[in-house]
């Protein structure tokens, strides 16, 4: 293999191009990127191995499975075990824009901007002031001009939570400037079926809505060549993550030249109040869930496991999926809008974890698809979490999988 050098990063080709003005260097050093050139519709952009088989093994479900064996020659192959290593596929226009931000992430004194102060919106503004975070400055932007001057008036007034901590700084934003940040955190819905309705599933009953919504902020990502995390937070989640990611990468004409975001760029952020709304179902029913998971979708293809290996039950854990994915129109038969729990724990505290790089629930990239799963924010790129499942659990993340794979994003 060859190896070659530019900003203190190795780079070592296997059939994705250099960046310009690398130079041959004798011997791969850390940080090392391999750089392959995969089909950028179904493929990732940039991800952390630390096995040489995750080097070469193909995109699907798989991805959350221990890593199968590989060889590499044994002085590579020792260097991406100890020192762990990432792959960029060079495919995307854009990737060595993006990589440093993966590469070299800020851990602090961040600017994330919040668009949309509803419900949902609100509740995840007041939650990223009032836990102790990587965050700076907040900026706020609201087509209702005297909403965002209620927020910062109130939430510059909150005390701070713990002695000597500096609160985020409230700023009004300008439509004009939401991408001026390290992380958009996109919460601005309209169509959500009011309370009392016959709809059944609420949050599939926005997407179209919410798609059109999307639409110019995901056209403007591309304009602007937006390095930093456009965070999906109004329903559909999953499917409107991959919508940003598809709608930034094509040009005028419709057609796709992946000169807009990464698909690691994009992350649906519903998967965390799922995961809470299981374990609250599991302390109801008197369920050991210490070891519980969850997967997909922040709606009816809910996957809860009580357990992911050998003691896994499947009828149990499909009545917490049940149980979890129907948690909100309980709510809303009690006459209430449910966006306190999904702002806090899917939103709030998930970002959070996230901008520190710590393991986190939230829908990435996955062969086509936006699939909810626990992954964090590493110096080498995304990784997910991967372990051993029982083979009746992994049957079912194979086929919410493939629906989410079929759903028409332009239909």
């Amino acid at each position: 293999m060859d190896y070659f050098s530019k900003d203190k990063i190795c780079f070592c080709p296997l059939d994705g191009a250099l960046p310009e003005r690398a130079e041959p260097v004798p011997a791969p050093f850390s940080p090392l990127v391999f750089l392959v050139r995969r089909d950028p519709m179904v493929s990732r952009g940039i991800f952390a191995v630390s096995e040489p088989g995750e080097i070469f093994e193909p995109e699907g479900t798989g991805l959350v499975l221990p890593p199968p064996p590989g060889t590499l020659e044994p002085q590579i192959a020792n260097l991406v075990r100890t020192a762990g290593a990432c792959v960029l596929n060079t495919a995307f226009a854009r990737c060595f824009e993006v990589l440093p931000r993966f590469l070299r992430p800020k851990r602090g004194a961040l600017r994330l901007n919040v668009a949309g102060l509803g419900d949902v919106g609100g509740t995840v503004l007041t939650g990223l002031v009032l836990l102790d975070g990587p965050v700076a400055e907040l900026g706020v932007f609201d087509f209702y001009r005297p909403l965002v001057e209620r927020y910062r008036l109130e939430l510059s007034q909150v005390l701070p939570t713990t002695p000597g901590r500096v609160m985020p700084r409230i700023l009004p934003t300008e439509e004009t400037a939401l991408l001026d940040c390290d992380a958009l955190l996109f919460a601005a819905s309209k169509g959500v079926p009011p309370v009392g309705s016959a709809v059944q599933d609420v949050r599939m009953a926005q997407y179209a809505a919410n798609r059109e919504l999307l639409r110019p902020y995901a056209r403007r990502a591309r304009d602007t060549g937006f390095c930093g995390l456009f965070c999906q937070i109004s329903d559909p989640v999953d499917q409107l993550a991959r919508y940003v990611f598809l709608e930034s990468n094509r040009d005028e004409t419709g057609h796709f030249d992946f000169k807009g975001l990464l698909p690691e760029q994009v992350r649906g952020f519903g998967l965390g109040v799922m995961e809470a709304r299981a374990r609250f179902a599991a302390s109801e029913r008197g369920v050991d869930f210490s070891s519980g998971t969850v997967y997909g979708p922040h709606g009816k293809d809910l996957i809860v496991a009580n357990s992911p290996g050998a003691d896994y039950d499947d009828a149990l854990s499909r009545q917490l999926s049940e149980a979890a994915a129907t948690a909100n129109l309980t709510v809303r038969d009690l006459g209430f809008k449910p966006y306190i729990a999904p702002g806090l724990s899917s939103a709030a505290i998930s970002i959070l974890a996230m901008l520190r790089g710590e393991e986190h629930a939230a829908a990435v990239p996955l062969d086509s698809a936006y699939f909810g799963c626990h992954s964090r924010l590493t110096r080498l790129g995304p990784k997910l979490r991967r372990e051993a499942l029982h083979p009746a659990l992994m049957e079912r993340i194979s086929q919410v999988h493939q629906r989410l794979k079929e759903f028409p994003i332009d239909g």
